[in-house]
């Protein structure tokens, strides 16, 4: 993969430009952060916290690591890496954000299966275990290549979608996968005509799952998603397949991953904790917004 470093993240304190040096990221007021050992920044100052500890918890995220590094949702992936490139020319440089990159599987495995495209790749989470967790993976994966490879690695930050640490109008695409869009905040830091990939969960989405831990079903919402302001809705696809889970490490790791774990009752939980296999449907889409010039 061709890549360049990610160069466009802002102070969270004054949105002053950030660079990079010595491992510490400036602004020219003098606010500075430094990079951690693990390889990630925090740009999350306290006063934007909600918590002590925000965002999923390292139980949780380890969780989503296993269950994806398994290939589970690598169809997901792929429709994502599709979207994403789809109409690139050979060679143009791309500036992409995952918000809400949890442990990074997703744009890890858009920067693995892009030779041809120059990739400047951000990963941000709130959570700082999710974001730990996604650096970690980077550098243990660059370590048996090619020492030039150690510039393939995404810039990995703590920080919220609601203040996001980056410049405005400086992406070309903006991932947010099965999070929490904050759509005038992706407005800002689109360039005109960037592309935000927003995937969700549809109807029919892990509904074995849900069968299973929660006494009834909620009606589901079949409406199209309302066009936010600066957008314009380009496509929606879908992505759905049938997904066969053998043991109950990953019928647990599944579970774990979402937040149906702490919304099922006490005796939902134990129904999912006694199965031993699950044949569970994947019902994803993934819609595809244009920001306006």
């Amino acid at each position: 993969m061709l890549s360049n470093a990610f160069k466009a993240l802002a102070c969270p304190l004054d949105g002053g430009t950030l660079t990079q040096a010595e491992g510490v990221w400036r602004c020219t007021a003098g606010h500075s952060f430094d990079i951690a050992k693990q390889g990630y920044v925090n740009l999350l100052p306290v006063q934007n916290k909600r918590s002590n500890d925000p965002g999923d918890s390292k139980a949780m995220v380890a969780a989503r690591q296993r269950f994806l590094n398994a290939g589970h949702y690598q169809p997901v992936a792929e429709a994502v890496r599709h979207a994403a490139l789809k109409g690139a020319s050979e060679n143009e440089r791309l500036s992409c954000l995952d918000a809400g990159c949890g442990e990074g599987y997703y744009l890890r495995q858009l920067a693995s299966t892009t030779p041809q495209t120059p990739l400047a790749l951000m990963g941000l989470d709130i959570s700082k275990w999710a974001v730990m967790a996604a650096a970690k993976q980077s550098r243990q994966q660059g370590r048996p290549q090619q020492e030039q490879s150690r510039q393939q690695d995404a810039t990995w930050v703590v920080g919220s979608n609601a203040n996001l640490p980056v410049q405005s109008a400086t992406l070309d695409r903006l991932l947010c996968m099965f999070g929490f869009p904050v759509m005038s905040e992706f407005a800002r830091v689109l360039k005109p005509g960037g592309l935000l990939l927003q995937v969700e969960a549809g109807s029919n989405h892990l509904r074995e799952l849900r069968e299973i831990i929660y006494p009834t079903l909620k009606p589901e919402r079949n409406a199209e998603p309302a066009v936010p302001e600066g957008f314009s809705l380009q496509a929606t696809d879908t992505v759905c397949y049938s997904l066969t889970l053998n043991d109950k490490e990953s019928i647990a790791d599944l579970l774990a991953m979402t937040p149906h774990l702490y919304r099922a009752s006490a005796e939902g939980r134990e129904r999912a904790a006694a199965l031993k296999t699950l044949i569970v449907s994947v019902d994803v889409r993934v819609i595809k917004w244009i920001k306006n010039a």
